[in-house]
Parts: C-alpha cells; sequence; structure tokens
C-alpha cells in the first residue's frame, strides 16, 4: 500500500502479473497437493495414470517443444501425472472446480485492496480445458473472465484488467467481451496484431497484408483500449490469417519461412540478428526473438560499420514506433527500445537461460554506459531518444491521438506505403504515413484532397516542423520515412 501512495504522488499508476491460469508447482496448493491433499490435487488437472492425459495429447499443442515437450509431468512425491501445458514447474489450474475461482478471486480482491490498479490477466487464451480441443479460446474461458470482471465492478470497479492473450486476430477481439459479455470482460488487450503485421511488412517491403488484416478486425467497445508496441519482453508470433497471405500470392508455411529466414539470419542479405524461439521441427513452425535495435538492422551495421545501414536502422525504428504512437490506444516503448538497445548475449552463459532465447531482448542496462551515450549527439541512443521524445510531445498535444475509435486506414495506392487517418471530434485530424520500403516512394496526393487536407495548398509536417506544398500533385518519400500531416 505505502508503494501505491508513493506511486501515485508521481501521477504513476501500478500494474501487476496475476498469473491465472496455472501455478508454481511451489507453490502452497501444489505443496499440498503433492502431500496428498486431494482437495488441493483437485485444483489442478491430476491423474493416477497415462488414461486421459493421453487423450488429452491427441489435440493438444506443444507450447515450448524445445524444452517442455508434452503437457503432462509425472511427480514422484504426489505419484501423479499433472498438467504443465508451458512448463514442468507451472501447474494448470483446474477451473471446472468451483473453488479454484473462488479462491482465484480471493487472490485478486487482495491485488486491488493493495491498491493495484491495473491487473494483467497472463495466459488468459489456456484457461479452460477440454477433451478434442486444442484448449484454448474456448467460449467457457471468456465467461470466467467476465465473472472475474463482474466481480470486481461491484467490489473495486477502478480496477482495470488487461489481457495478455496473444491470439489470432479474429479471437483477440473476443476477449474485450462479445455478444451479451461486450465490454464485460478486459477494459485492454495487447495489440500483437498489429505488431506482427508491422514486422511482416518490414520483411517484405509491402503494407498491403497488414492493411487488409487490420481492416477485418471490429471496432472494440467504446469503454476499452488497445496496447501498441513493437516490441516486448517475448517472443514475435507469426500468427497471421492465412487467408490474407494467400491473397497476397504466397503460401502460408514458405512465407513463414521466409520470416524466420529474414529476421533470424537465413538470409545473408538480410540487416537483421534475431535467434528462433521454439522451433518445432515437426511443423516447420517457429518465432522470432531479438531486440527491435537488432532486427531492424542496427546491430549489424554497427559490426560492419556501415554508416548508411545505421542511419536505416534508426529510421526503420522510428517508423514503427512512430506508427504506434499515433495508431491509437495506450503506446507501449519497451525498456531498451528508446535507446536502441541490442542483443543481449550473456543469457548464454547462464544454464537457467540458455535454451530460452527470448532472454536475447530482455537486456541488461549498463546505466553509466547509457548516460555517456545520452550525452553523444552522434551516438545512435541519443538520436533514437530524442526524435522518440519529439514524437511523444507531438502527440500529447494533439487530441485527435486519442483513442475514441476514430481510426480510418487508407489505401493510397502505394504498397510499400502504409497509411492512417485520426480523426478529431472537431474534425481536425492527423494523417499517418509510413514507407517500409528501402527506396524512395512517390504517392498521388489526391487522396489528401479527397479527405479534405488540401483546402489550402500546404500541410503542417509536424515531424519536421515545416509546411509541406501539394502543388505537384506527388508526395515524395525517403526510405522507411514516417510523416505526421495535419491540416494547416
Amino acid at each position: 500500500a505505502s508503494l501505491t501512495k508513493k506511486m501515485r504522488k508521481e501521477g504513476m499508476y501500478l500494474m501487476l502479473d496475476f498469473v491465472v491460469n496455472h501455478t508454481s508447482n511451489e507453490y502452497p496448493w501444489a505443496v499440498k497437493a503433492r502431500k496428498g491433499s486431494k482437495k488441493h490435487q483437485e485444483y489442478y488437472y491430476t491423474y493416477a495414470d497415462r488414461v486421459v492425459p493421453d487423450e488429452f495429447e491427441k489435440s493438444l499443442p506443444e507450447v515450448f517443444p524445445q524444452t517442455s515437450p508434452g503437457n503432462y509431468t509425472y511427480d514422484e512425491e504426489m505419484e501423479r501425472w499433472v498438467m504443465t501445458v508451458f512448463n514442468h514447474f507451472q501447474w494448470d489450474l483446474n477451473h471446472t472446480n468451483p473453488e479454484v475461482f473462488m479462491a482465484m478471486l480471493k487472490n485478486l480482491l487482495e491485488l486491488a485492496n493493495m491498491g493495484v490498479d491495473i491487473v494483467r490477466f497472463d495466459a488468459l487464451a489456456f484457461l479452460w480445458k477440454k477433451l478434442g480441443t486444442i484448449s484454448q479460446n474456448l467460449p467457457e474461458a471468456h465467461r470466467l473472465i467476465s465473472l472475474f470482471r463482474m466481480c470486481l465492478q461491484v467490489i473495486a470497479p477502478g480496477v482495470i484488467l488487461l489481457a495478455e492473450a496473444i491470439v489470432p486476430p479474429r479471437e483477440i477481439m473476443k476477449y474485450f467481451g462479445e455478444g451479451l459479455y461486450r465490454g464485460n470482460e478486459c477494459e485492454v488487450a495487447y495489440n500483437a496484431t498489429f505488431m506482427a503485421l508491422l514486422w511482416n511488412s518490414i520483411a517484405t517491403r509491402e503494407t498491403v497484408m497488414m492493411r487488409k488484416s487490420l481492416e477485418d478486425i471490429a471496432d472494440k467497445p467504446e469503454a476499452s483500449t488497445w496496447i501498441n508496441y513493437v516490441r516486448c519482453h517475448d517472443d514475435i508470433g507469426l500468427g497471421y490469417d492465412d487467408r490474407f497471405i494467400h491473397e497476397m500470392g504466397w503460401s502460408p508455411q514458405p512465407h513463414r519461412r521466409f520470416l524466420l529466414d529474414y529476421y533470424c539470419q537465413g538470409l545473408d542479405w538480410s540487416p537483421s540478428i534475431g535467434q528462433i524461439f521454439m522451433h518445432n521441427p515437426k511443423t516447420g513452425d517457429g518465432r522470432i526473438t531479438g531486440s527491435a535495435a537488432s532486427l531492424l538492422g542496427l546491430e549489424k551495421a554497427l559490426k560492419e560499420k556501415d554508416a548508411k545501414g545505421v542511419n536505416l536502422a534508426l529510421d526503420k525504428i522510428i517508423l514503427l514506433h512512430g506508427l504506434v504512437l499515433a495508431y491509437g490506444g495506450i503506446p507501449m516503448i519497451y525498456g531498451g527500445d528508446e535507446l536502441g538497445a541490442l542483443n543481449d548475449y550473456s543469457y548464454l552463459k547462464e544454464p537457467g537461460k540458455k535454451n530460452d532465447s527470448r532472454w536475447v531482448n530482455r537486456p541488461r542496462h549498463h546505466w553509466k554506459q547509457i548516460e555517456k551515450d545520452l550525452e553523444q549527439a552522434k551516438s545512435p541512443a541519443y538520436k533514437i531518444n530524442k526524435r522518440l521524445h519529439r514524437l511523444i510531445g507531438i502527440r500529447k498535444s494533439n487530441p485527435c491521438l486519442a483513442d475514441r475509435n476514430n481510426l480510418n486506414l487508407l489505401d493510397i495506392g502505394n504498397p510499400h506505403v502504409f497509411a492512417f487517418e485520426r480523426k478529431a471530434l472537431d474534425s481536425q485530424g492527423i494523417i499517418a504515413i509510413g514507407n517500409f520500403h528501402d527506396t524512395m516512394q512517390a504517392i498521388d496526393t489526391s487522396f489528401l484532397a479527397n479527405l479534405g487536407y488540401a483546402q489550402k495548398g500546404f500541410l503542417d509536417d509536424l515531424i519536421r516542423g515545416k509546411k509541406i506544398k501539394l502543388n505537384s500533385g506527388l508526395l515524395e518519400l525517403k526510405p522507411y520515412e514516417l510523416l505526421w500531416l495535419k491540416q494547416y
């Protein structure tokens, strides 16, 4: 409680992770179950033999096939098999048991009583298990989330729920609630779809798939919002909707293989230095790890002393973060990205981490060096930090960038350029434009006139702080250039 009071004085909110899907095998419930408590064994999915586990295994995918194959672990002390979808030390809770819900609700309300403002609901997609299914995104999971939310609304209505559900585009909207539960599950969700599509566009240098995929996502409920981001502590999944991959004329599996090769050092010409996470030889599936800067070419350019490559990497970093800042919702900048932090390979020397490449993008910050870098105007850290500060300042001073479902995705006729409009209530809007190609791209400005932005023949270039003339009919964008345009 003293921490929350101090944070409020500083104008800060406290968010804590609430792992509702599983507990540690060292949690008191698991310890009691291991010692023979039948009550606590029923808090988990435990079985005396392999009959039911084998039935579950027929349809359950492996989350971590390299480090934790299978979905069950045999506990010798308990002499029972226990469901462990993520890791052998993480026991899945049996939410078909009402006592589990009541116990978890008690834990949740204790956090609220401590003054926690935002509760991050971890691994929501996995809450409910059902034979014959992949046991993800099931309707019963959504009913549970809604029940948690309704209880909070009665007892602690000021607490916000954040859905940690990194799932396909059509599934993510459900965590805001739909049908009878619309707007009655989580108020905030990670926009993993937008994040993954940004990375797809960097690799392919085209934006059509991103625009079409985002257009397919319905408006969220009014009292909810996204967290938009470029990178986080986890991997980048390739959970794109195959329909849109096919529409591009690509085949889904080879396309995902290309993305893994592009980002994970499988292509000599790629500027990216990333690593494959949880590659599954059976399916060819895998995910991408690495810091934003390393994935966008900064690490390789610095190693090769390629000044042009460094500048392109910096422009890509600003491009992605600038689109996130303008898109709507809550922009999140992952720690280290505001400095251009590179991959941290020190995890390879630690036995408990070396088999988990996600640690490569969980850098240790060397603050004395960071302070020096921020004092050197030529350092990447200084340049990135200064440019991001400018974008954040512009965002703060433009109300149309607040999230009111006021996003208008634009087809401007150039497949390499992504554009959208954010409209304000007073009709003053901003158009964000990003070039995802490594060459100059020209766009026809007639779309600006159609939207009512060219009435005076000028536009405000908010980022560069100058006017743009529109008399030529074409607008040229440098490689990876970002524009925020406002009516002059």
